[in-house]
């Protein structure tokens, strides 16, 4: 497997912030600058290499083919999810707000799940795999997965984060909302992706068999990493930098690792 620059650069920042975040882990840091300026920098994954994912997609079709759009849309989620990051930050920094949650940074982090979930399907698509919602298991599961990850939100978020109140007198009712939607959007994609490419990664091979993987795997993380966010958030435990955080940063390295391998140059 032969990466490009930007892959190289992504996987040098990617350890980077690995032993920042475990430097962070051992110091037992929970507030203050390190703790915002790990945010920050994990935010810019996403930002830059969303960014040159959207300008390369012109060089596969743009949207006009279907590994442009996927290219072109994964780039958009990622970009949309830095510059929510980014506001997030500003919060931290200049305001001294640890966790803006919910708050304006939302408009960038809301949108994100659902372009880079649309680029995977998109990208699902344009492997050849094209007949996997005819197989009728395969309703069935589309069908039936979103209520069980719906039940066992409810679940955690309300039941057990909140004692079974909906909206606790602390809390808003958006906040309830995205503390579902956020973890719900990332495995939507996920399976729809999965699903459209047959359940089978027969159809996957080539050349970008390992970005495509990673692009999935990395949506299965975010999943993971919001219901962490969403979580703690609702208990009162979340600090920046926490292992939530940690998981985000996998999310969106592999998001944006995937994204990355299809750059190329026009011949």
């Amino acid at each position: 497997m032969r990466l490009n620059i930007f892959q190289k650069i992504c996987v040098a920042f990617l350890i980077f912030l690995f032993i920042f975040w475990v430097i962070l882990f051992f110091n037992g840091s929970k507030n203050g600058f390190y703790n915002y300026l790990y945010s920050f920098l994990f935010g810019l994954i996403p930002l830059i290499g969303g960014f040159i994912s959207m300008i390369n997609s012109r060089y596969w079709g743009g949207l006009k083919s279907a590994v442009g759009k996927a290219i072109f849309f994964i780039g958009l989620g990622l970009f949309f999810w830095g510059f929510g990051e980014t506001i997030w930050s500003y919060y931290n920094f200049f305001l001294n707000i640890a966790a803006p949650y919910p708050s304006i940074a939302d408009i960038g982090f809301a949108p994100s799940i659902f372009f880079y979930g649309l680029g995977a399907v998109f990208l699902s698509k344009a492997t050849g795999a094209k007949f996997g919602l005819r197989n009728k298991y395969a309703k069935i599961f589309i069908t039936i997965a979103p209520f069980v990850l719906l039940a066992v939100s409810y679940y955690l978020f309300i039941v057990v984060a909140r004692g079974g109140t909906l909206v606790p007198p602390n809390e808003t009712p958006l906040k309830t909302i995205l503390d579902i939607a956020y973890p719900l959007g990332d495995f939507l994609g996920l399976t729809l992706a999965i699903i459209i490419s047959g359940l089978s990664f027969k159809f996957l091979g080539g050349k970008y068999i390992f970005d495509i993987i990673s692009i999935l795997l990395g949506l299965a993380v975010m999943t993971f990493a919001d219901a962490i966010f969403s979580y703690s958030t609702t208990v009162g435990t979340y600090y920046n930098g926490n292992f939530g955080d940690l998981m985000l940063t996998l999310g969106l390295f592999l998001l944006t690792f995937g994204s990355l391998g299809f750059y190329k140059i026009k011949e």
